[in-house]
């Protein structure tokens, strides 16, 4: 290249020696990317004829070393190409001015076409991808002073392609020929995908219902309306970007959802909970989707979107408006108008498009239940008086205790209590709410030198917090009401009752605990109150005492009537003075009997039973305190919550007072007699059949997993999945099953990953099982079930998954042990191919063992059980890969790390492939369905050197 015109005799060793591989490309590309005369035409073209020769099939075979040096070269190649482009468009233009046009056409021409073929492989674009991530992180490693190699590697940076691509662009704008310029843009945009080109996924466009969107708001909706909304919002947007569920119809599944919840939840406390989820919390959840949409405006069109199509949907909007007696829609509209999700003018649009529809539903306006105050109405007016009710409760109660005896009795008069406590629910103020009541009520249990008028409102004041706040540990959990008690500070009383007195489901209390047993001289005095007084005295009575010694005073009473010493007029005597004036401690001794009747046999339960009937109705007297009817209904729904388990166990009936509302609809759900795995398949197949899960389902499948165990749960809907033979049934099985396992993800995902799907894979009589579709469908479910258990096992779990006693199946650090000297029996089963471990070739891949993955690298803590699955079931797939025998478990093993490379959001350091070990890539590339340059970039971790060289190593050889 030292004339004008280049040495034909050396130009064609030159050839030769590329022709026959004796120069690597990559040096080839090193020394062209060093010319940069771009006067001299002939040397130029020279060398645009010698990349020409190559540049669309550039391959290496050597160390993953060399590999990241032909990344560097393609980068610096590609550097020279579009300075040498902009060079011969600059001349051009000068030559239109001058008047000789010929001149630099043919070479930017030339130069274009270089570029697009450089450009057009896929193969190539990820080897630059690669080079960029290099370049990135040896400017970080010089800026922290640790000196890169950059001295002997001249690589052209990142930003200065940019730039050429900008100044190339800026003369190109000149140029009148329409051809040329629409070439240099192409490439433009193909450079530019280069640092994205993995984060673009198609979306579904040819399905508009989507079961798992459906099911995860039904689940939340019905069993976790306390839940705080950020675990929501990560659980859904898992589900759009697993599923590429377009932002418009995601948000129309959330509302088809919600209004299927309003209309078929019972009625009662569990409709007054769904009005409140889909009118208060909803919204809240979306203002937090918006925050991850890319732009605020296309959110709130997409929101305008979805309630388009929803507005089409009549029959559903007319239920849900016949059933609430209001325009559901308009609420919602009006509630995301106020939270900035739809522009004011979409929301008057949407209105009178809904209001018109209405007109032509007669049965809408009848006038019998013209005045019925709707509930969306009164739960979006609870919502402000929850907040007031707070501040007036951070009060001195000292100060007027009868004003906020007025603000509670306010409170408990109708369904006023539940709504306010499920706005309070739905608004994450549940806990404050029932903190205040906890201060509260322990300020009520000692009363010194007080009037009988204080002394009355002091005893109210105690029933009442007490009542309300068994109700809110029964309708919405215990732990609701739980603090986080810090070291040294005194459990409210409240609190150690419900901890150690109050019966709950799965729950059960030992009667002779030292909770019941008091000291004796409290007791003797509690009974003698009882049983000779004609009513309660309430004057420097400690309540909280009065319900300790309750237990121990039930007691004596039950002996002295078992003797015949007391008649049963003296036991009416008695119980009514225990339910006359405090209901609080009718609700405690109720509580010890459930628990002693469960110790007794058939002949001698009549008695304790006989008591809580006795107990269990209203007093018919004029002598009893304010709100007494009030205080009485909630007092019998709690004794119905008490008493519902011990009742059926010992087949008794107890009538309680009736609000004319099942208080406890989702209780007992399961057929009698029949075995609970017919049960489960049969509601399994139901649920198929129909094509979504609703909340009556999710409530049985929740027992089921609690009667049948974790194990027993999943492998038995696994079973069923398995044996579905159509392609559109497994794939709907597998959007359901998925949210159905939502109820325990964590423990499901380790069951499946860490004993299910092992043992498929492992055992050769089961293979046959993994065929197309069911295994399609099973490593689809896998793969999801494993994305979101990790991404949210760093939060933390839900109330609803703290309820499960935890069966820890086995400990899984015994069942997988990682460390090298006691080799699991899945290691044993590894060791096999390890003499296949050096298929990487150079002396730092030679180090690397054929388990090292990217997550030991980045020291993922192996104690977590999780991580141990999954670290051990990659090793599996590798070792299916690295095997001789292929198979329906080797088929199986692709489409798994398919939908991993599917469901992967690009750059997600840290997801579950992080546990694949490196030597796993190139035996992955071997399968043809996975030989592409794309999967290579999806699965390996790009943040890491060592991640780069094997990626570099492995499209490379492509």
């Amino acid at each position: 290249m030292i004339g004008p015109s280049p040495n034909p005799l050396i130009l064609s060793y030159l050839k030769y020696a590329i022709s026959s591989q004796m120069v690597s490309y990559s040096s080839v590309l090193t020394a062209i990317s060093k010319f940069d005369d771009f006067s001299r035409e002939l040397c130029v073209q020279a060398l645009l004829d010698i990349m020409d020769m190559f540049c669309d099939r550039l391959s290496c075979h050597g160390k993953a070393e060399e590999c990241i040096g032909l990344c560097r070269a393609l980068l610096s190649a590609l550097h020279w190409l579009l300075r040498c482009t902009a060079a011969s468009a600059e001349r051009l233009r000068e030559g239109l001015e001058a008047g000789s046009p010929a001149t630099g056409e043919k070479q930017l021409a030339m130069c274009l076409q270089r570029l697009e073929k450089t450009l057009s492989s896929t193969k190539n674009r990820a080897l630059l991808h690669i080079a960029k991530l290099e370049e990135a992180s040896l400017h970080t490693s010089q800026g922290l002073g640790q000196g890169g190699t950059r001295a002997n590697q001249p690589t052209a940076s990142w930003t200065a392609i940019e730039h050429s691509l900008l100044k190339l662009g800026e003369i190109l704008a000149n140029l009148s020929n329409p051809q040329l310029r629409s070439q240099a843009e192409q490439c433009g945009t193909l450079i530019r995908s280069i640092p994205t080109m993995l984060s673009v996924h198609s979306e579904q466009l040819h399905k508009t219902g989507f079961p798992t969107v459906h099911a995860v708001v039904l689940l939340e909706g019905t069993m976790n309306l306390t839940g705080e909304t950020q675990p929501l919002v990560e659980q859904l947007m898992m589900v759009k970007r697993m599923q590429h569920i377009p932002t418009p119809l995601f948000v129309l599944e959330i509302w088809k959802a919600c209004f299927v919840g309003l209309i078929e939840s019972p009625e009662g406390t569990e409709e007054l909970k769904w009005t409140a989820f889909t009118f208060l919390k909803i919204p809240q959840v979306l203002v937090k989707l918006k925050k991850y949409s890319h732009g605020d405006k296309d959110f709130t069109e997409d929101v305008n979107c979805a309630f388009e199509f929803l507005l089409k949907l009549t029959p559903l909007l007319d239920k849900a408006d016949q059933r609430y007696n209001c325009d559901c829609t308009d609420f919602l509209l009006q509630e995301c108008g106020k939270q900035g999700l739809l522009s004011e003018a979409s929301v008057n649009n949407l209105v009178a498009k809904r209001a018109a529809d209405r007109k032509h539903v007669p049965q809408l306006k009848s006038s019998e239940n013209a005045n019925i105050q709707p509930n969306p109405g009164l739960i979006l007016r609870a919502e402000p008086t929850v907040t007031n009710i707070l501040k007036t409760m951070d009060a001195d109660h000292s100060k007027s205790p009868e004003g906020l005896l007025g603000v509670l009795g306010h409170m408990l008069s109708g369904k006023s209590l539940d709504l306010l406590l499920a706005a309070a629910a739905a608004t994450g103020k549940l806990k404050s709410f029932a903190r205040k009541f906890i201060n509260l009520n322990e300020f009520t249990t000692h009363g010194s030198g007080e009037s009988t008028k204080a002394a009355s409102v002091r005893a109210l004041l105690f029933d009442i917090s007490f009542l309300m706040l068994c109700h809110v540990a029964q309708t919405y959990g215990s732990e609701v009401i739980l603090s986080e008690s810090s070291a040294g500070a005194e459990v409210p009383f409240f609190e150690t009752w419900m901890q150690t007195c109050m019966p709950e489901e799965g729950k059960i209390l030992n009667p002779d605990h030292p909770c019941f047993r008091p000291d004796s001289t409290k007791v003797e005095s509690l009974v003698a109150l009882l049983n000779n007084s004609s009513e309660m005295k309430l004057v420097q009575m400690k309540w909280h005492e009065a319900c300790l010694s309750i237990s121990a005073a039930i007691l004596e009473i039950l002996n002295a009537w078992e003797n015949g010493v007391l008649a049963f007029e003296s036991i009416q005597k008695i119980t009514d003075n225990i339910k006359g004036k405090v209901c609080s401690l009718a609700v405690c001794a109720v509580a010890w009997l459930v628990a002693h009747v469960r110790m007794l046999g058939l002949d001698e339960r009549e008695k304790s039973l006989q008591m809580i009937r006795q107990l269990a109705g209203p007093l018919y007297s004029e002598n009893t305190l304010q709100f007494y009817n009030e205080r009485v209904v909630i007092m019998s729904s709690i004794l119905e919550h008490m008493c519902a388990d011990v009742l059926q166990q010992t087949a008794t009936q107890i009538k309680f007072p009736s609000t004319g509302v099942d208080t406890m609809p989702y209780w007992n759900l399961l057929p009698p007699k029949r075995p609970i795995k017919e049960v489960l398949t049969d509601i399994f197949a139901k649920v198929l059949e129909k094509g979504w899960v609703d909340s009556r389902s999710i409530h049985i499948f929740d027992t089921l997993l609690h009667m049948g165990g974790v194990y027993w749960f999943c492998n038995n809907l696994i079973k069923e999945l398995l044996k579905e033979t159509r392609k559109e049934h497994t794939l709907r099985a597998v959007e359901l099953l998925y949210s159905i396992f939502c109820l325990d993800m964590q423990q499901v995902t380790l069951v499946l990953l860490g004993h299910i799907l092992p043992g498929l894979l492992t055992d050769s009589s089961k293979w046959h099982s993994l065929m197309d579709p069911p295994g399609t469908a099973l490593a689809k479910l896998a793969v999801w079930c494993a994305l979101s258990s990790y991404s949210s096992h760093k939060g933390q779990a839900s109330s609803r998954q703290k309820k499960r006693h935890r069966e820890d199946i086995e400990d899984y650090i015994s069942l997988f042990p990682l460390d090298d000297m006691q080799p699991s029996k899945l290691m044993r089963l590894l060791s096999s191919n390890e003499e296949d471990a050096n298929i990487l070739s150079s002396p730092t891949d030679r180090s690397m063992s054929s388990s090292l993955s990217a997550s030991q690298l980045h020291t993922v803590n192996m104690r977590d059980p999780l991580n141990r699955v999954l670290a051990n079931l990659f090793l599996l797939i590798s070792s299916i890969l690295g095997s001789r025998t292929a198979g329906p478990h080797t088929q199986f093993v692709q489409w798994f790390m398919e939908e991993c490379v599917d469901c992967l959001e690009q750059g997600s350091r840290g997801s579950i492939l992080q546990f694949m070990p490196f030597t796993t890539v190139s035996e992955l590339v071997k399968v043809s369905a996975m030989s592409s340059p794309k999967v290579v970039l999806a699965i390996t971790d790009l943040s890491l050197p060592l991640g780069r060289q094997v990626a570099a190593k492995a499209i490379a050889a492509l």
